[in-house]
């Protein structure tokens, strides 16, 4: 079962999916969308990115930036500057982290004037943790 399979009944085009996924599961999905795409079937999968480990995901999906993530969907602020001061934070550390959201697509910036305004495309955000990494687990034998 691919990824995608998993969240089928609960993602939409408004749903951002985040995971822990091996070079090789990466790989083996993308084939396994070309070749729907090849057999004239719908890729409607959600957007999505993975990391190559939970430290990875964690390290950009902390405390600071789901605040800013928050506050850029229920508020709309119209620079980063407005933003920084929504979540009483420095300018320039809100500035980094927002650049890194939208080199990774996250957000988006939209420019008004001298202003980059920041904005969340998506209604949420599912993130899915594999603990079997390497399928080498089994469970049937695991020790309690």
């Amino acid at each position: 079962m691919t990824l995608s399979d998993a969240f089928d009944d609960t993602t939409t085009a408004d749903t951002l999916l985040v995971t822990v996924q091996s070079d090789d599961d990466l790989y083996r999905d993308g084939r396994e969308a070309i070749e729907r795409l090849r057999r004239g079937d719908g890729v409607d999968d959600p957007d999505r990115f993975a990391f190559e480990s939970s430290d990875l995901l964690f390290e950009t999906f902390n405390p600071r930036t789901m605040a800013l993530l928050e506050t850029i969907a229920d508020a709309a602020p119209e620079s980063i500057r407005e933003t920084a001061r929504l979540v009483d934070r420095d300018v320039k550390n809100v500035h980094e982290e927002l650049s890194e959201l939208e080199r990774l697509g996250v957000i988006h910036f939209e420019t008004s004037g001298r202003a980059k305004q920041p904005t969340f495309p998506y209604e949420e955000i599912l993130i899915s943790l594999p603990f079997d990494h390497d399928g080498t687990r089994d469970t049937a034998h695991a020790e309690p």
